[in-house]
């Protein structure tokens, strides 16, 4: 299927690891201009140079912490104005902090949950001048079952999927579009998962053995689905958040 995304100017943030580096290679593929960033310079630039020897260099990163509001804004500004505009943003980042501690809590917050956020506000403008705009948010399945990841993480991706849902009903009269994917466990090298395979590998098997398909997720199948949301092809779907888990959760979407 062609997803009509050619020559679409998309943001991602966090876009160097896991689930972001599919999801900027999968617009990429679709022929997207992508810009993304991170906090690593070092991970920027190699993402770069895989992306340029993969696409023939579509893809620009930008070195910029999520949780610093000014500078976040000031990226989404600058980098429309470097592309000529915004069609698709992608709330990607989180900081992952599963701990129940006070300092998880509010690194939960500001980079999980005021990220979305912001990046939201700061691309609106664009988005609604591109007359097909869409913002696309990571959640998780946790934000949608208890489970051991529940407190500051769970929380915070709960609140996304709220605050994504009234955001699409809110700019649904404005040409922009709003969605959420949820991912179940999804394993890669270097990923939360292959960190708990190796510290708590009783964890990793009992976890394992929960998905029905006996398998985790890919973070390319994830990002297949974002690319799906954000692209013209979904044009009359806004407010749903996608659950891509190999049947994992059990609880009925309403």
């Amino acid at each position: 299927m062609d997803l009509q995304l050619n020559g679409s100017r998309v943001l991602v943030t966090g876009g160097t690891r896991g689930i972001g580096r599919a999801i900027v290679e999968a617009f990429v593929d679709e022929g997207a201009v992508v810009e993304f960033c991170a906090r690593d310079g070092a991970e920027i630039d190699a993402t770069e140079k895989a992306l340029a020897e993969r696409s023939g260099g579509r893809a620009t990163g930008v070195q910029v912490d999520v949780a610093d509001g000014p500078a976040l804004t000031a990226w989404v500004d600058a980098a429309a104005g470097r592309m000529g505009g915004l069609d698709a943003v992608v709330a990607n980042v989180s900081a992952l902090a599963v701990p129940d501690t006070e300092e998880n809590w509010r690194l939960s917050f500001e980079v999980d949950l005021m990220h979305t956020v912001r990046l939201s506000k700061a691309a609106l403008p664009h988005l609604e001048a591109s007359g097909r705009g869409a913002i696309v948010a990571l959640s998780s399945v946790t934000g949608r079952e208890a489970d051991f990841a529940s407190g500051p993480y769970g929380t915070m991706k709960t609140a996304i999927v709220g605050y994504i849902s009234g955001l699409a009903f809110q700019l649904a009269g404005r040409g922009v579009r709003a969605n959420v994917v949820s991912p179940g466990n999804t394993y890669f090298e270097g990923g939360i998962w292959n960190g708990i395979q190796q510290g708590d590998p009783e964890l990793f098997a009992d976890s394992l053995t929960l998905n029905p398909t006996g398998r985790m997720g890919t973070p390319e199948e994830m990002a297949r689905a974002v690319a799906f949301l954000a692209s013209p092809v979904s044009s009359f779907t806004t407010g749903t958040n996608l659950v891509v888990d190999g049947a994992l959760t059990r609880g009925i979407q309403l």
